[in-house]
């Protein structure tokens, strides 16, 4: 069976580490799909769900708040500050933290609290997404 190796990788741990037959990411000009022996890339990563097709046709499905995509043909690396393994992600949590930014975009008192309140709003609101795609999985 033809493979390639997956790293995901956040700030703080390694959260995937093996063989898939496919991964389906968010590129910033879309959505990527990658094969075994693709052709090589580098590119930035939107906040959302990353889905590892492993070799016995299960999934496995992470959460990035953005991040860096490396290809190669035998392998690619996710690199992101937060990932979240999609069974570990908390729909209460995450909802707690939509509304402090949602609350944080209305107090904005300057341009750099507003971007801030909305780069949070945007990732919290992936995550959500991410969430409610692996539970349909389930």
């Amino acid at each position: 069976m033809n493979t390639i190796h997956v790293d995901v990788v956040s700030a703080e741990e390694s959260i995937f580490s093996g063989e898939a037959r496919f991964v389906a990411l968010p590129g910033e000009a879309g959505e990527l799909g990658i094969y075994p022996r693709h052709t090589p890339l580098i590119t930035r990563i939107k906040p959302g769900s990353v889905r590892i097709e492993l070799p016995d046709g299960n999934e496995e499905f992470v959460f990035v708040a953005g991040g860096i995509l490396e290809v190669q043909p035998d392998c690619v690396t996710v690199l992101s500050d937060t990932a979240i393994r999609g069974r570990d992600l908390d729909d209460q949590k995450a909802q707690e933290a939509k509304a402090a930014a949602e609350e944080a975009l209305k107090n904005a008192k300057s341009e750099i609290d507003l971007a801030r309140a909305q780069s949070e709003l945007a990732v919290m609101a992936a995550q959500i997404a991410a969430l409610r795609k692996f539970r349909q999985k389930r």
